[in-house]
């Protein structure tokens, strides 16, 4: 048991105006098991960056670790090596019976490591890697969003995993694995860190908590504000009318009257100045609360009452049995199977995507579909343009952005320059923004933090639209589908 330390850090990008952290301190113990929480673009992925490689990245203040430390995803220039190279690679000193203990533990088939590691699934590769890292003694894992891209099985085996090491930093946005693996939370706010013991569960009802705590507060202070307003005004009035009665009123004492007035001024400008204390107060109990405001939607009614008719489908790279989907109006149907199966296929055939296939695939008449595709790499270009492309109305798009915690300063920045998380919001408030029949979407909570999850959550449940997804979140698909809809089976190979 040791601590890790980090002390003033401040760092930013260079040729952006504000930095990610500025003058940020925590300790964090290397036995704890601990989850990294904060809205997308708060500089998650930049922390286990630092940590990672502090001299690539240069800082202020201090980072000081009796500890070394492995980041995940770990970089693979050649993909086409043997697995085992690759292993020898992430972790030079291993004994071979300790590798295969930690791949039983993960359920990796035997002859993985004898295979080509680009033959391997995403989700034996994502196995394979964290076995890897874990071999490395005494390092202490920085793991950015380890379960992404991974079914319910394969999140499962993770978590369990994770469940028996200690030692680590994981990113997540999966509130289930956060639940299940972290005994603290680290979690980036507004106006700073914060080091809570607890899982995501505990730390959210915290957070709550005091959140209601602080804008009850914010509203009894908003009452004093405006009463002591009045009696500012008030105040200042009585002293210009004192200070106007010493000239035309006959013989006066205007030493008296003058010194009665300066006294009412006196106090106007003290009850100024506990109402601009107040003010001040008030903005440091909000100073943490994050902005999530309700998301709209616009859902179109068509006149049939079946969207969409698959018979027969098969795609003709997938080993994949055949698939039949009928989806009816006011159906929010989760396409599940583990990966490999076919899900964002299957996706993509309704989409209109070139996908090569055999079946009948029928729409109904007219039928408007607002597809998120799984991809976020293709996106380019300003943002202003992003919509305008999209035809979408810009106001409007920027309001959805904002609700989802979105930086104004990002306004302004390629979209191919933003993190995963905020590429993934720019294509979700272009669905939000659309009207139609059917919503599409496919894996759409990929790095999207849990404050969004939630807010997604809660506009899909008000507006009900018609929805097709693929989403490997279990709480989000809980709550979200009105039926689940299996796509095959898992494959053990994947063809790149």
């Amino acid at each position: 048991m040791a601590k890790i330390g980090i002390n003033d850090l401040t760092f930013g990008w260079e040729g952006k105006a504000e930095n990610v952290f500025e003058g940020i301190s925590f300790v964090l113990d290397t036995d704890w098991r601990i989850g990294l929480i904060g809205r997308n673009g708060r500089g998650k992925t930049t922390l286990l960056r630092l940590l990672a490689e502090p001299d690539a990245m240069p800082h202020s203040g201090d980072i000081i670790s009796p500890v070394g430390f492995r980041y995940f995803p770990y970089d693979i220039d050649d993909t086409s090596r043997s697995t085992m190279d690759i292993v020898g690679e992430v972790c030079p000193a291993h004994e071979f019976w300790e590798l295969r203990r930690e791949m039983n533990l993960l359920g990796v088939p035997g002859d993985a490591l004898f295979r080509q590691y680009d033959t391997l699934s995403p989700g034996e590769r994502t196995k394979t890697l964290l076995a890897s890292l874990f071999l490395s003694g005494n390092d202490f894992v920085l793991l950015d969003e380890p379960t992404n891209h991974l079914d319910e099985e394969g999140k499962r085996s993770v978590a369990e995993y994770l469940k028996m090491k200690k030692g680590f930093l994981v990113v997540s946005h999966d509130r289930a694995l956060l639940d299940s693996v972290c005994d603290h939370v680290l979690s980036i706010g507004k106006s700073g860190v914060e080091v809570m013991n607890g899982n995501y569960s505990v730390w959210a009802d915290e957070k709550m908590r005091r959140d209601h705590s602080n804008i009850a507060g914010k509203e009894r202070l908003e009452k004093d504000i405006r009463r002591m307003k009045a009696a500012a005004q008030r105040t200042a009035g009585w002293s210009d009318k004192v200070e106007k009665s010493k000239y035309g009123n006959g013989p006066v004492d205007r030493g008296y009257i003058g010194h009665k007035s300066a006294k009412l001024m006196k106090r106007s400008k003290a009850i100024e100045k506990r109402r601009q204390d107040s003010i001040d107060g008030m903005q440091g109990l909000l100073n943490d609360i994050e902005t999530s405001g309700s998301l709209k939607i616009a859902p179109l009614s068509h006149h049939a009452d079946t969207l969409v008719e698959i018979r027969d489908l098969r795609i003709e790279y997938l080993p994949a049995k055949s698939i039949h989907l009928l989806v009816r109006k006011g159906e929010r149907i989760s396409l599940a199977g583990g990966n490999g199966a076919g899900k964002s296929s299957v996706a993509k055939v309704i989409a209109g995507e070139p996908v090569p296939y055999t079946g009948t695939v029928k729409t109904a008449a007219g039928l408007i579909v607002s597809y998120v595709p799984q991809e976020t790499a293709g996106l380019s270009g300003s943002i202003r343009g992003f919509v305008q492309e999209n035809g979408l109305d810009l106001t409007r798009f920027f309001s959805v952005l904002t609700n989802f915690g979105f930086p104004r300063g990002a306004f302004d920045t390629d979209l191919s320059l933003l993190s995963d998380g905020q590429k993934r919001k720019a294509l979700l408030a272009k669905s939000l923004c659309e009207s139609a029949h059917l919503y599409l979407w496919d894996e759409p909570l990929n790095f999207i933090d849990v404050i969004s999850r939630e807010q997604i959550e809660a506009v899909i449940l008000e507006y009900a639209p018609t929805m097709i997804f693929v989403e490997h979140d279990a709480v989000f698909t809980s709550r979200i589908a009105t039926r689940t809809v299996s796509v095959g089976g898992a494959v053990t190979g994947y063809a790149p």
